[in-house]
């Protein structure tokens, strides 16, 4: 039975394109991810952490849900009020 990894692995070796693409959804959802695990450790709702970062109820869901690509200074407007910083490292 082909795992999740298997079908990534493959897909990836198709073209550059579907591979970018791939890596760049995981990228976000490691992001996600880790916003979600911080609210819910601080006893955040979606709705209160909208509101502690001026954003739309809508939009945090939207970005947990991982329908949307949000822009880094959205990012950075979540991520504040939850004490997580935004960081670029060599890879």
């Amino acid at each position: 039975m082909r795992t999740w990894e298997d079908f990534k692995k493959d897909a990836k070796a198709i073209n550059s394109s579907v591979k970018e693409d791939i890596e760049e959804m995981e990228a976000l959802a490691d992001i996600v991810s880790l916003i979600i695990e911080r609210r819910i450790e601080l006893g955040y709702s979606q709705k209160d952490l909208s509101e502690l970062c001026g954003l739309p109820h809508s939009s945090i869901s939207r970005i947990e849900a991982c329908t949307v690509k949000p822009k880094v200074m959205t990012l950075i407007k979540i991520m504040t009020p939850l004490g997580l910083k935004l960081s670029v490292v060599n890879a």
